[in-house]
């Protein structure tokens, strides 16, 4: 496929990815251990759905990124590479499953996440609090990130996920407002900061990311790094987009390494707890920081 992307605000013709967007391949004893776990317990992870560039050097550290609800979406946002169909009847086992492999891998911050379930009443909510609770109860000393949809916005669902306690919630804006509907088409912006900012109201430890490269602006970015955190986000990931197959939203730009580290900068000075800034960042990368603020080592940094 053919077109013409910025690299350093030059367009380029037929661009490949620029050297700071390599990756780790997938090697070693841990990566080849993570991946039988994965296969036996018949789980599902977003490392591998979701075509994460860190799967290699997460599953070498003996770390996954748990999905749950099956691997099929009801929606289908342009950016993402998880399979979009009618999904299969909820696997009532699941939650101990999850738990189980996570006992077993000995993981001290594990991190959920899930297709959206818009076929289900409760948006797949139920399951969603067995399988905190489950992985507690298998794993007592395990902290634990969970990575929501926005349930359309009803509250009586993300209760349920309060209720369970996580000690962090995610919610992903993914993109400034005016490319919503191309990117996330049956999502709505204001409705994720809603869910942000009900979650932050009933005491959660709140957080949200941003993808970068799909055409918005700069001043956007900052604008929706400033909504999240005016609506209790305590944590921001900013990362580059990377187009999973050619019938994906395209790259528009590849991001310079330096202006992520400026959008970290201007993270700290809009007052978030952790920013998470980088090319290849990921809402899950390196999530166990994101318990505790980053303040301090930043500033250790300057």
């Amino acid at each position: 496929m053919s077109y013409t992307i910025e690299i350093d605000g030059e367009p380029v013709q037929h661009a490949k990815k620029p050297d700071w967007l390599r990756v780790r391949l997938p090697v070693g004893e841990n990566y080849r251990n993570v991946r039988n776990l994965v296969d036996t317990y018949h789980l599902h992870t977003i490392c591998q759905s979701g075509n994460c560039p860190n799967m290699g050097e997460c599953w070498g550290a003996g770390t996954a990124t748990f999905m749950i609800l099956g691997n099929v979406c009801t929606r289908s946002c342009g950016f993402c590479s998880v399979a979009t169909g009618r999904p299969g009847a909820v696997d009532w086992d699941e939650p101990q499953r999850v738990a189980e492999a996570i006992h077993l891998m000995k993981v001290r911050h594990a991190v959920v996440t899930s297709v959206d379930r818009d076929d289900l009443k409760d948006g797949g909510s139920i399951l969603w609090a067995n399988a905190i609770r489950a992985i507690r109860t298998l794993n007592p000393d395990t902290t634990m990130e969970t990575l929501i949809p926005d349930f359309k916005g009803i509250k009586e669902n993300i209760d349920r996920i309060i209720e369970a306690a996580p000690e962090v919630v995610s919610h992903n804006l993914e993109t400034v407002e005016r490319l919503t509907r191309q990117v996330r088409i049956q999502a709505k912006y204001h409705r994720s900061l809603e869910v942000i900012r009900y979650l932050k109201s009933n005491g959660v430890r709140t957080k949200s990311g941003i993808m970068l490269g799909l055409g918005e602006k700069k001043e956007e970015v900052i604008q929706s790094m400033q909504d999240l955190y005016d609506n209790g986000c305590d944590v921001v990931t900013l990362g580059q987009y990377l187009q999973p197959t050619r019938d994906h939203l395209i790259v528009e730009r590849f991001v310079h390494p330096d202006e992520f580290k400026e959008y970290k900068e201007i993270g700290y000075a809009i007052g978030f707890d952790y920013v998470e800034s980088g090319p290849l960042v990921r809402s899950s990368y390196h999530a166990e920081k994101h318990l505790h603020s980053g303040r301090k080592e930043f500033a250790g940094k300057q």
